[in-house]
């Protein structure tokens, strides 16, 4: 598809969307507009929570790709309110699209940890994701660090989905922002040198190959966990999950000894007709009451302080995040997507 094309494919639905608007009015005292790359499903229960709770209906828009080229073609007479993603990139993107506003809000603040949060309130984290060691059940280690995966001793045993997904190109983010690009791709070098596989599929394809013998370990999203031990016995997904042990990994240079995290979060829309309703609903997102439903719901940790996570996510023992600000993560992911290449990682 030509850059041309997709303009105009771009500027017709903005146009058809802001012409719905308004012929049914640009803001409404009980309307929230909400724009997700989340699969609405995942996050329904937060939905109906918040307007059962507040009385304002929250209409979804799916955007699955292109969300910052379709605000921006919406311009000034876009309907969104809320802008939400799933990973810490997506979310600056938007942030230095210039399609977000900056929010005060004492709770959000106050909730929030200051790695968390732009300092600016252009953009909060709602939840973490920790990027965790996925082990053969019965290997003898009970620590490990991201930096291990490249020890020799692993040599065809490591398994990890491809090196540009997001999920990935985060953590070698972070391994920049600590290390250098230099000491990054000897990194990664190695760890492609220990791959059991080609670098492909997604994080649960590690438990599934774990289970089928072909790598001992790998990198994968916890929360993919949960959906797995919490799977129905004699399924695919809990023999996999049963086929695990998990680790939390730490980077060797740093201090704190925190294991990386993603993020899902979320900005007030730079043209919000909504935007009182905007503030209210990130705050209430933060509320231990919703807090709870994204654990319950999705297996990934709260944002804020003393919110119980799933009994099998529990497990794994209390989340220490590295404390790096996810936002100088995602300075450095261009870097590490032309890591991937220059290594070879995906090939």
């Amino acid at each position: 598809m030509s850059k041309k094309f997709l303009g105009l494919q771009l500027a017709a639905t903005a146009l058809a969307v802001t012409a719905a608007v308004g012929a049914t009015g640009s803001a409404s005292a009980k309307e929230l507009n909400l724009y997700t790359t989340r699969e609405p499903a995942l996050i329904q229960p937060l939905l109906d929570a918040y307007t059962q709770s507040s009385g304002v209906q929250v209409k979804t828009i799916f955007v699955a790709e292109g969300l910052l080229e379709r605000v921006k073609a919406e311009g000034d007479r876009s309907p969104a309110d809320v802008l939400m993603t799933v990973d810490i990139g997506n979310l600056m993107d938007l942030v230095e699209g210039g399609v977000t506003q900056p929010v005060k809000s004492e709770t959000l603040e106050q909730v929030i940890p200051a790695n968390l949060r732009g300092a600016d309130g252009q953009w909060f984290s709602l939840s973490m994701r920790d990027r965790v060691l996925y082990a053969d059940k019965d290997l003898p280690i009970t620590s490990f660090t991201y930096e291990e995966l490249a020890d020799p001793k692993w040599k065809g045993k490591v398994c990890i989905r491809s090196g540009q997904h997001p999920y990935n190109t985060a953590l070698i983010a972070a391994k920049i922002a600590h290390d250098g690009v230099e000491a990054t791709q000897t990194w990664l070098e190695g760890v492609k040198q220990n791959l059991a596989r080609p670098a492909a599929g997604g994080d649960r394809n590690v438990a599934r190959d774990i289970l089928g013998g072909i790598c001992d370990l790998g990198i994968a999203n916890a929360y993919y966990v949960g959906h797995m031990k919490n799977a129905k016995p004699g399924t695919e997904d809990r023999s996999w999950g049963d086929a695990i042990k998990v680790i939390r990994p730490t980077f060797a240079s740093a201090t704190d000894g925190g294991t990386h995290v993603n993020i899902s979060g979320a900005s007030v829309a730079k043209n919000a007709p909504n935007r009182d309703n905007a503030v209210a609903f990130l705050e209430y997102l933060v509320s231990a009451d919703a807090q709870k439903l994204y654990a319950n719901a999705n297996y990934e940790y709260p944002v804020r302080e003393g919110v119980a996570v799933d009994p099998v996510i529990a497990e794994l023992g209390p989340l220490k995040a590295d404390t790096l600000n996810v936002a100088e993560v995602a300075k450095h992911r261009k870097q590490a997507s032309e890591l991937v290449d220059k290594v070879g990682f995906d090939n």
